[in-house]
């Protein structure tokens, strides 16, 4: 009778086990939780080093993209300090960017990024500034990263101004799975805490 017992005992716990093991083939544990808020759209910006950056340069890597002006003294200053804490943290890392969007492309042409980017000691293989037409800019900002309200807007784009304090967070497919208050230190520490998270993730291919 005990024989038995123990002979049940076995075969159950060697199921349990072939069952555990076949749950943990299946789960693909490199994949974040986090949800696709949106997908990134093409884009055509010019970087401060006047080279032209696509979507295509991006495939592959986690990124934030934000929105700025140069000649901002207001919370601008205050979001790049924030950023600069950012890049530092992730200056080792092959599959990390940052993207900044001038929201002013009149004034914010590549040379006048170049300057302010060195202003801020950003690492050019590393942190992109990016300048375009206003329209595409600001198409980027609501129909891409979702960083401000698409019916908040003049009709007529010259009178529109787009000011916006939120990161959005990019994973290595273009797909959009965070928003952050780019002024509020929490905020940033989950921002970092969720771009380790998507770093692990796997490229799935061409976006």
């Amino acid at each position: 009778m005990k024989r038995k017992v123990w002979l049940y005992l076995i075969f159950f716990a060697v199921l349990f086990g072939a069952f555990y093991v076949f749950l943990l083939a299946m789960i693909d544990s490199s994949k974040s939780l986090l949800p696709v808020l949106n997908a990134v759209k093409p884009f055509s910006f010019e970087r401060q080093d006047e080279q032209i950056i696509t979507e295509k340069d991006v495939a592959g890597k986690v990124y934030v993209a934000e929105f700025f002006f140069s000649t901002c003294d207001g919370i601008c200053p205050r979001m790049n300090r924030n950023m600069k804490t950012v890049s530092d943290r992730f200056r080792n890392e092959h599959d990390f960017l940052i993207l900044s969007h001038t929201v002013d492309p009149d004034t914010d042409n590549a040379a006048r990024l170049k300057v302010y980017a060195d202003s801020l000691g950003a690492n050019i293989n590393k942190w992109w500034f990016l300048t375009g037409s206003k329209e595409d800019l600001y198409k980027a900002a609501r129909e891409s990263y979702i960083l401000d309200d698409p019916n908040n807007h003049a009709a007529n784009v010259d009178e529109q101004f787009l000011h916006t304090q939120f990161f959005a967070l990019i994973d290595k497919n273009g797909k959009v799975r965070g928003v952050y208050d780019g002024l509020k230190k929490d905020e940033i520490e989950k921002l970092t805490t969720d771009i380790k998270d998507l770093l692990k993730e796997k490229y799935q291919g061409s976006v």
